[in-house]
């Protein structure tokens, strides 16, 4: 079967019904799409008639919410390597009676297929399904020439003849919403952060990104994605799934940002795990005089891949953790470095990863140098730095025997930043005349 790059994946069946679908759907499409693929929902669409092939504006309901949800949850299970996107352009709170889509919609991503779990009754009908399927995609989104079209219920078990939505609740909105995280490598859980948020939201949605000082106690935090390039994603997404909300990305420095001082704010959204955050933001806006906000809950999703020592909720703490050990970039090459030995170097904070590595790399044959050894063998007594340091740092650091008592060392040097930044003066020069004659010895 052909695959393509990029889809848009039409979802006809009734919403009462589709949550048991979305799975062998979702299995089903990713045979075809193995990149992006779009998803857009129009329950009840018919496309074996020409005539009722148009798009019409969806109510946001507490029901599309808990769908939306549920498509990002199993896809993490069924699909976790497609990037879904759940458009929301043609899903409003307000019922409103023109066409959502006046000019067919740009995508980040043109869309080279459409998929649609729209099911027909007779073999006679499938070429006039698809032709439909093909011309409401491309009146909704600006696609690829010669589009693919694709009906994956031949494969499916025929969806059940279902009710309407009218029952459920209409989702209350409000016109300025927030959200505040770090957003590094945005998964499903972001995906339902942000599409909750854009429901919600009727015309502006602010973003608060985590940075700086912020990013100090994550996990792995030297593979959190820079700064710049996690805005430029969350951009790119947002323009996708609602192109109409004004959207206000900022630096968070502190865990409030403009969430406290904001007077137009009217809503935040937060998780299980971040309430308290929002409790503590409307404890502040009070503070402030300002009114607090409705908060807005989502639910975590589960992580069925995760390992023992992951979270057991999608995070990107536990997607940086499975990034030890591929190679990020490719080495660059430099004339002016000799081709042997090959010299590899491994740095991290403490948990990254560095000794996992070392022992891989010695298994296949390498020779390791430990710097954090050769620094202690530096002033040790008779070592290279050794009067260096207790003429610096005094005789009360020794112990009765003349060695360097390590302990109160470190008390006088890692609160005092000159105190420290004397000590690796002395210390990692010597490292550096260590390494090169331990790299000599390994490489003769």
């Amino acid at each position: 079967m052909t695959m393509f790059s990029t889809g848009v994946l039409v979802l006809t069946s009734p919403l009462n019904t589709l949550p048991l679908r979305i799975a062998p759907v979702l299995t089903s499409a990713a045979q075809i799409v193995e990149r992006t693929l779009y998803v857009h929902l129009h329950p009840g669409l018919n496309l074996s008639s020409a005539a009722q092939t148009r798009p019409v504006y969806i109510p946001a309901t507490r029901d599309v919410t808990s769908l939306i949800t549920r498509l990002y949850s199993k896809a993490a299970d069924v699909c976790s390597h497609l990037d879904i996107r759940v458009l929301l352009t043609n899903i409003r709170a307000h019922s409103l009676s023109h066409n959502p889509f006046p000019s067919a919609q740009t995508l980040s991503q043109t869309p080279e297929v459409v998929l649609t779990d729209y099911g027909v009754s007779d073999s006679s009908q499938m070429n006039l399904a698809k032709q439909c399927l093909g011309k409401y995609a491309a009146g909704c989104y600006v696609c690829k020439p010669n589009l693919a079209t694709v009906l994956l219920a031949p494969g499916l078990e025929p969806a059940a003849e279902g009710g309407s939505s009218d029952s459920s609740p209409a989702l209350k909105t409000y016109s300025d919403v927030v959200v505040g995280g770090t957003f590094d490598r945005l998964h499903g859980a972001h995906q339902i952060l942000l599409g909750v948020s854009c429901l919600l939201a009727d015309e502006r949605f602010l973003i608060g990104v985590s940075d700086h000082d912020l990013l100090k106690n994550k996990m792995l935090k030297e593979l959190i994605q820079p700064y710049s390039v996690r805005v430029k994603k969350l951009r790119e997404l947002l323009q996708d799934i609602k192109p109409s909300l004004r959207y206000e990305i900022v630096p968070l420095s502190d865990p409030y940002g403009p969430s406290i001082t904001d007077p137009h704010l009217q809503c935040i959204v937060v998780s299980e795990e971040t309430r308290k955050g929002g409790d503590a933001v409307n404890k502040k806006r009070l503070e402030n005089g300002l009114p607090e906000l409705f908060l807005h809950e989502i639910q975590l999703i589960k992580d069925a891949h995760h390992t023992d020592i992951e979270e057991e909720k999608i995070s990107s703490s536990s997607l940086r953790f499975r990034l030890l050990g591929s190679l990020l970039q490719p080495p660059q090459e430099n004339p002016n470095i000799p081709a042997l030995p090959y010299v590899i170097g491994l740095t991290g904070g403490s948990g990254s990863g560095k000794s996992s590595v070392a022992k891989r790399l010695e298994g296949l044959g390498a020779a390791c140098i430990d710097s954090d050894r050769l620094g202690h063998e530096t002033y040790k007594h008779g070592g290279p730095a050794y009067h260096k340091v207790v003429q610096e740092f005094g005789a009360d650091i020794l112990n009765e025997d003349g060695t360097i008592n390590r302990k109160l060392l470190g008390r006088k040097v890692f609160e005092n930043k000159e105190k420290l930044k004397c000590l690796t003066d002395i210390v990692w020069p010597e490292i550096v005349n260590l390494t090169k004659k331990t790299d000599k010895r390994g490489s003769s």
